[in-house]
This record gives structure tokens, C-alpha cells and sequence, in this order.
């Protein structure tokens, strides 16, 4: 069996991200490897646009510049595939990776077809995490490549649809793909900086973030000249570019041979299972007073929801989470979480 090209910790996916014209592509392959950098080439081929008029990228014709690049430069390649055909085109011109993007994600029935059309070919398959903050659409990929036979799979995180001005064009939302790297340990979870920051600026402080918890790897876009670039040139790096991100990152590992550090981790994580635990039977004790209360509203015909109560209680305690130091937005998930479960359990009685 041919070693998987995406089982390598710290993996560098990088290229345009669209294939203009043969040049463009071949001078950013060459350039990239003379870097000695990146692991596998990538580029767009199919673009999938927001809005007709824009550039939809070359199409086919530029698979055959992908495998020029791919024979001078020594590096494998990766595109994206939107349907059937593109897997047969993709599989035409020896494309080593194929990645299902953001937006096909979010539609079962186009998984499920390229799921399909690529049974038996033992293709390396990197799925995207869907547009929108649905982590069952993102399960659900997983699973229909997965019952298709498909077996070398990698996960990409490019961050989420917001509305809100977070600073990111798509807010990473790290608490999604933490949760997806805890239920396939085993697949590999490489981020997109470049899709996330829709700038260069912030690609640093992603990519460190990433590393920081874990992930195996990254796709980033780099263009010999970005500033040409017809699709989204704002977020592109030139290859020199990209090597000096890499360098200024700090790398780190998942464990240490370390016995003093191994020794002071075990300690301080013993604290925090026996603060946790704590923490549940303080929540149960919650709970049984929520039930208690509960009898009482019944009994008096009283109504289970009490909004100005609840108002109240929810801005006393951020209040206080604040002098505390802790974070709004976890506090406040945590209270409501913590005062759905309270009207659940009033509503058993």
C-alpha cells in the first residue's frame, strides 16, 4: 500500500489559489520547491464563485499545467472537486488529493456523489468544514467517504459564515473543529489561515493557534506574484513569503520526554479532574433545587419561565465573571446552558 501523502505532522499544503495560466503556475511550483518548504502543491481549478462575473477559474485545461508543474517541481498536487466530472478530469491528469470545499460540504446529496465516483480509487480525500456552523454536515462527509471505502482522509478547517465583524472574513470558531479532531483522533486536521484571515496580517497568529492546539498541518495560498492575482490576492503570499511565516512559528509537539514537565502536568491536570469533578456534583445539587422549585411553581400555578428573574440573575453574575477575569461569551453560554437544563428539569415534574 502507497504511504498515505497526508500522515506527516507539521504538512505544508501551499500554491495559488487559482491556476491563471500555465506561467503563473509553474514559476509559484518552482518557486515553492526551491524554498524546500511546502509538501504538496495546491491550486484551484474549479472556482466556485458567490456571484457570476467573477473569475471561475481556467477549468480543465489547466489540469494539464498542474501535472507540468507537478513533474518539474517533484511536488504532488491537490485540487478541489465539485462534482462527478471533476474527479474523472482531476483523476485524468494523476492529481495526487482531492479536497471537497466549504460549500460543497453543506449539500448530502453532492457528498454523496463524489463520495461515488470515488470508490476503489484510493485517493487521499481532505474535507472542509461546511460554510455554515453545522458540525453534522461535516460528520455526515466524513461518514458517506468512509462507507465508500475511502480510508485517507484528512479534515480542513477554514473557518465559518459570520455576520458579525469579528476582524476574520470566515471566525474560526475553534471550539467546531476541537470538537472533530476528539471524535477522528485519527484523521489528520490541517487549517486554512488564508481563508480564515482573508488577509495577510493575521495568517501568523492562525497559524500559531493551530499549532498551538495540535493540528498536523496547513493549506495556505502562496502566488509568485499576489499582487497580480485574479482571486483573492489580499490573503496570498509570495513563497519567499511563506517561509518566513514558517520560520517565525513556534513548533510544538503533543508530548515531552521531559520527566519534571511529564511530573508537573500529571499534577496540575489531577487538580483539574478533581475541580471538575467537584463541579458536576455542585451542578447536580443545582439541579435538585431547580426541582424543588419546580414542585413549588406547580403547585401554585405559577409559569416555569420567569424572564425578569432570569434577567436579573444572567447580568449579576457577568458582573461578576467579569472581576473574576473571565470571558464573557463562556460565561454566558455556560448560565444559559446552565438555566435551559434548570427549566428541562422543572418541566419533568
Amino acid at each position: 500500500m502507497t504511504a498515505s501523502l497526508i500522515q506527516k505532522k507539521n504538512l505544508i499544503i501551499a500554491g495559488p489559489c487559482s491556476a491563471e495560466d500555465e506561467e503563473q503556475l509553474i514559476q509559484t511550483a518552482m518557486q515553492l520547491a526551491r524554498e524546500g518548504k511546502t509538501d504538496i502543491l495546491r491550486a484551484g481549478i474549479w472556482k466556485p464563485r458567490t456571484s457570476p462575473g467573477f473569475f471561475e477559474g481556467v477549468g480543465t485545461r489547466a489540469l494539464s499545467w498542474l501535472l507540468r508543474a507537478k513533474n518539474e517541481s517533484g511536488l504532488p498536487t491537490a485540487v478541489e472537486v465539485a462534482t462527478p466530472r471533476h474527479v474523472e478530469d482531476a483523476l485524468q491528469f494523476d492529481v495526487d488529493i482531492l479536497w471537497i470545499g466549504a460549500r460543497t460540504t453543506v449539500n448530502p446529496f453532492s457528498v454523496q456523489q463524489l463520495a461515488d465516483a470515488l470508490r476503489g480509487t484510493g485517493k487521499t480525500i481532505l474535507i472542509k468544514n461546511p460554510v455554515n456552523t453545522d458540525i453534522k454536515l461535516w460528520i455526515g462527509a466524513v461518514e458517506r467517504f468512509q462507507k465508500s471505502g475511502i480510508t485517507d482522509l484528512g479534515l480542513i478547517h477554514r473557518g465559518f459564515t459570520s455576520y458579525s465583524d469579528s476582524g476574520y472574513r470566515n471566525p474560526p470558531m475553534w471550539q467546531i473543529p476541537i470538537e472533530m479532531k476528539h471524535l477522528y483522533p485519527a484523521i489528520p486536521m490541517i487549517v486554512d489561515p488564508s481563508h480564515i484571515c482573508g488577509n495577510r496580517e493575521n495568517l501568523h497568529s492562525v497559524v500559531q493557534k493551530s499549532i498551538d492546539l495540535d493540528y498536523d498541518g496547513m493549506m495556505i495560498e502562496v502566488h509568485c506574484s499576489p499582487h497580480l492575482a485574479l482571486t483573492d490576492k489580499e490573503q496570498q503570499l509570495m513563497p519567499r513569503e511563506l517561509t518566513a511565516l514558517l520560520d517565525d512559528i513556534v513548533w510544538k509537539c503533543a508530548v515531552s520526554d521531559d520527566t519534571d514537565f511529564v511530573l508537573q502536568l500529571d499534577y496540575l491536570r489531577e487538580q483539574i479532574n478533581q475541580v471538575d469533578q467537584e463541579l458536576l456534583e455542585l451542578i447536580a445539587n443545582r439541579m435538585q433545587l431547580s426541582q424543588h422549585i419546580g414542585k413549588l411553581k406547580r403547585a401554585t400555578q405559577t409559569t416555569v419561565l420567569q424572564s425578569g428573574r432570569w434577567n436579573e440573575v444572567l447580568q449579576k453574575h457577568l458582573s461578576r465573571a467579569k472581576k473574576l477575569d473571565l470571558g464573557e461569551q463562556f460565561i454566558r453560554q455556560y448560565l444559559e446552558a446552565l438555566h435551559m437544563e434548570s427549566i428541562r428539569q422543572q418541566n419533568l415534574l
